[in-house]
């Protein structure tokens, strides 16, 4: 009886502007048969924004290198230069 575990990524998709969602699922399979199986999200914007004591903004490019191929590509394709400035003015807006 043997109990494996595999990750795929079941589905990428852009939510509103910048938002890259990844549905990512667990595949739980004794004996190579499915016995189980979950899901997760993960959802990525272009960059990771701050303020500081002195309301100054820092946004820092998203680091995404260590995700899937795909989920790069999706995340490359979608964040051209416009989206981004348009994220660091909606969040600036927002606090």
């Amino acid at each position: 009886m043997a109990i494996t575990k595999e990750e795929i990524i079941a589905k990428i998709e852009v939510v509103g502007t910048w938002n890259v969602q990844v549905a990512i699922d667990m595949i739980i399979k004794e004996d190579g048969v499915e016995i189980g199986r979950s899901r997760t999200r993960k959802v990525f914007q272009p960059y990771t924004s701050s303020k500081d004591s002195d309301n100054k903004w820092t946004h820092t490019d998203r680091d995404i290198s260590s995700e899937a191929t795909e989920v790069q590509a999706v995340a490359n394709a979608v964040w051209t230069d416009t989206v981004k400035a348009n994220y660091k003015s909606f969040v600036e807006a927002q606090g």
